[in-house]
């Protein structure tokens, strides 16, 4: 595409500055249909009679968005911010993996490709079960602390 507009080519796999920027930039397109679904879910249940009040009473769209929609979606977004922070020490090993390559291999490595390569592909089963091991002990603490917070401050948690 940059070739037909007139631009040298760019081969951003090969670039390590770059692959930080594709990766989370792909991850957002990735998850934005699935959190699309999730809240226009949580925004059918809000009762269509509080929106015709609102309406009467002169109230904008955006107060409606900011007194009605958000209250009513705020358990939502609370579960969701507590499963994500659940797993914020992974990374989709997949996606990694298949975008990794020698040239970015300084920036692209993670975790969960580390436990790979020392345990899968050097045989040292022992150590990469205990890396993997950290990392979700790691991943269940701050569960617990951001659910436990979350109780506390607005009284919705998992447990």
């Amino acid at each position: 595409m940059l070739r037909a507009l007139g631009y040298e080519s760019v081969y951003f796999m090969t670039k390590p500055s770059m692959f930080r920027h594709i990766y989370v930039w792909t991850d957002v397109w990735q998850s934005t249909g699935w959190g699309a679904v999730i809240y226009l879910a949580a925004l059918a249940s809000v009762d269509v009679e509080q929106h015709e009040a609102a309406v009467i009473d002169g109230a904008s769209r955006m107060q409606r968005i900011v007194h009605i929609n958000i209250p009513a979606i705020l358990p939502t977004i609370i579960i969701l911010f507590i499963l994500c922070a659940g797993q914020i020490m992974n990374v989709g090993f997949e996606k990694i993996y298949l975008m990794q390559n020698d040239l970015n291999k300084e920036v692209s490595e993670v975790i969960a490709t580390y436990v790979y390569e020392r345990g899968l592909v050097r045989s040292n089963f022992s150590f990469a079960s205990a890396v993997g091991m950290f990392n979700n002990v790691v991943n269940f603490i701050l569960l617990c602390m951001v659910n436990f917070i979350s109780g506390r401050l607005s009284e919705t948690s998992l447990f």
